[in-house]
């Protein structure tokens, strides 16, 4: 099985935890992975006995990589199993809608690599934890792809332009950035995993959301967390301003000629830039737009954007080109449909933004 459902006995009431269980691929995101963790949230919102749910990663290098690209590369270069790529993603966003609107409380455990997907399993539970090896990253550009996952509804929440440099650069957060710019609640230890759910277990759930979801918040504040001053400085913090200076105005040009074109001498930093300067124009569109167009939407909405998006990028040849350079062929070289900026037509990025779907015809069956 792709993950592991368990429901463990407390005291009183249970606790559904479900297990990312495919640690050779970092926990990446596959069709059966989506399916199997969807019929299992489903049947826990209904099932009484349940009051809440924890999410966490088999292995110990990675909660979660992203979604399976390889396997989108092959639906998408495979004529006869097109249709599977834009299906791939309805089937993702509705696994995130469904936790950020889940009606228990959901508690998130990351550790290690949570990227892309991951991220955006992590951000729609209730309650985010992170062990201190975490590495956070939002790399879609280099892939021809846009910040996905429901990125326009939480990089818009981050402070000054930081959702824009994460989704133009796929800049690395370490968990002290993480926790400084609103991506996770509260550091633990790896061994306290383990122990954090037995202690769940010797609680008594009622089963009444609100009730259950006041105890386990006060319950984790009593909590031996990692006081985050302790893992060091992170490097959002030392180059937030920056940020804030090369980030500002409305010219998306401009901005990327500023980051790139920055002086500022960071191993960090470079690695940011060379993502951007390397990654796909028609992505630096999507992100920007994206970011713009979300701003008063409700979630609903966001996802359902962000779906006809990923719909219109399985049409287009940068996503499989870029997957094919980073993961298939490595030879680290896409051959983007647009070398610059400047080159893309304003029709290729409206083409993302198409409204495709309503209530009734939603492929996500958003509620």
């Amino acid at each position: 099985m792709p993950i592991k459902a368990q429901e463990l006995e407390c005291l009183e009431g249970r606790i559904g935890l479900i297990t990312l269980d495919s640690p050779a691929t970092l926990n990446a995101l596959s069709g059966d992975m989506i399916d199997a963790a969807q019929n299992t949230l489903d049947r826990w919102a209904n099932d009484d006995r349940i009051a809440l749910v924890a999410l966490q990663g088999a292995g110990s290098r990675a909660f979660c990589a992203g979604g399976d690209i390889r396997q989108l590369y092959d639906a998408m270069t495979n004529t006869d199993e097109s249709v599977r790529a834009a299906d791939f993603f309805a089937r993702e966003y509705r696994l995130d809608y469904a936790l950020h609107r889940f009606p228990k409380p959901v508690i998130g455990i990351g550790h290690g690599v949570i990227m892309g997907g991951g991220l955006g399993l992590l951000s729609g539970c209730r309650y985010r934890l992170i062990t201190p090896d975490v590495t956070m990253a939002m790399p879609e550009i280099a892939i021809g792809l846009f910040p996905d996952v429901g990125a326009s509804w939480f990089l818009n929440r981050l402070p000054g332009r930081l959702g824009l440099f994460m989704g133009l650069t796929g800049c690395r957060l370490n968990a002290s950035d993480a926790i400084r710019v609103g991506l996770a609640d509260m550091v633990v230890r790896p061994e306290e995993q383990t122990s954090l759910l037995e202690r769940l277990q010797n609680e008594r759930w009622t089963g009444e959301s609100a009730a259950d979801d006041n105890r386990l918040f006060r319950l984790l504040n009593q909590l031996d967390g990692v006081d985050y001053r302790s893992l060091g400085s992170g490097e959002l913090a030392n180059h937030e301003q920056a940020i804030a200076r090369l980030g500002a105005g409305d010219d998306l040009a401009a901005i990327v000629d500023r980051l790139i074109s920055a002086d500022i001498n960071s191993d960090w930093w470079e690695s940011a830039v060379h993502n951007l300067r390397t990654g796909c124009p028609v992505s630096m569109w999507l992100v920007w737009h994206q970011l713009k167009r979300a701003q008063q939407m409700p979630l609903k909405d966001v996802f359902r954007m962000e779906l006809a998006m990923a719909t219109e990028c399985t049409r287009r040849p940068d996503l499989p080109e870029g997957i094919r350079a980073r993961m298939v062929d490595k030879d680290h070289n896409p051959r983007w449909s647009f070398n610059t900026l400047q080159e893309v037509p304003e029709e290729v990025i409206d083409a993302h933004f198409h409204p495709e779907w309503d209530d009734e015809t939603d492929p996500m069956k958003l509620e």
